[in-house]
């Protein structure tokens, strides 16, 4: 009985060990300012042991152009950007993306996580 539950639990292990959550801490609306650049802000979790949380490079994506983001610096998960929105536009849609390095049974490998996209409106002064 243990042979055929044994390697059910440990792929089940394995599965949850390499999930990541990304959390989009930006508010849904910002008034439009005059350098057309609007922050955003997002966490990353993560219960992967092998992570190597100094790898993590994330970027926020708005079409196809990647931005970076930068720590915060007080909290070690959380990150933020910005992102452009052109004067005559009031919507930007973007997504986050999170490349990372991890050990596999000692060996160096790369992943990536992606949020789902968001919506950020600009409201008029």
């Amino acid at each position: 009985m243990l042979k055929k539950i044994l390697p059910v639990l440990t792929l089940s292990l394995l599965m949850a060990g390499c999930t990541a959550t990304l959390t989009n801490l930006t508010p849904l609306q910002q008034v439009r300012n005059d350098n057309n650049f609007y922050p955003v802000d997002a966490a990353f979790n993560s219960k992967q042991q092998s992570l190597l949380w100094d790898t993590i490079q994330p970027y926020v994506v708005v079409g196809t152009n990647f931005y970076p983001m930068q720590p915060t610096p007080v909290l070690t998960n959380r990150w933020e950007g910005l992102v452009p929105v052109a004067p005559d536009q009031n919507i930007v849609h973007y997504y986050y993306k999170f490349d990372f390095r991890y050990y596999d049974f000692g060996i160096p490998k790369t992943d990536s996580a992606r949020s789902a996209q968001f919506t950020l409106h600009i409201l008029d002064k």
